[in-house]
């Protein structure tokens, strides 16, 4: 497919988000909160979304996988609070082990995050 040669993810630590592009239009997001854990940094995925035009190319799936490599690699542990990524985790068993588990005080930092 030829116009898949032209999308690339790349990180936006200043927007707390990593993002999908088509050349240089960005058509999907997949939003974070970094987070200091107990064990050390997380980082709590809670949005991920690609533009209607470009539904149904699994490019979501390519987002998150993107994303999730790049923080594990990182060494932060990944925190699957968005709907998808839950969903993306349960369908790839080797990044679901790796990933923690949602806890009361990781959505009462998403909240204060939103006022």
């Amino acid at each position: 497919m030829e116009q898949q040669s032209t999308l690339t993810v790349r990180s936006a630590p200043e927007r707390r988000r990593y993002e999908l592009l088509d050349g240089d239009a960005v058509i999907g997001k997949a939003h974070y909160l970094p987070y200091q854990g107990e064990q050390g940094p997380e980082r709590i995925f809670y949005h991920t979304t690609v533009s209607e035009d470009y539904a149904g190319q699994g490019l979501a799936a390519r987002l998150v996988q993107d994303a999730l490599d790049d923080t594990l690699e990182a060494g932060i542990a990944v925190v699957p609070v968005c709907p998808y990524v839950k969903l993306w985790l349960r369908k790839h068993p080797d990044y679901q082990e790796r990933a923690a588990a949602v806890r009361p005080e990781h959505l009462a930092a998403l909240e204060n995050a939103r006022r």
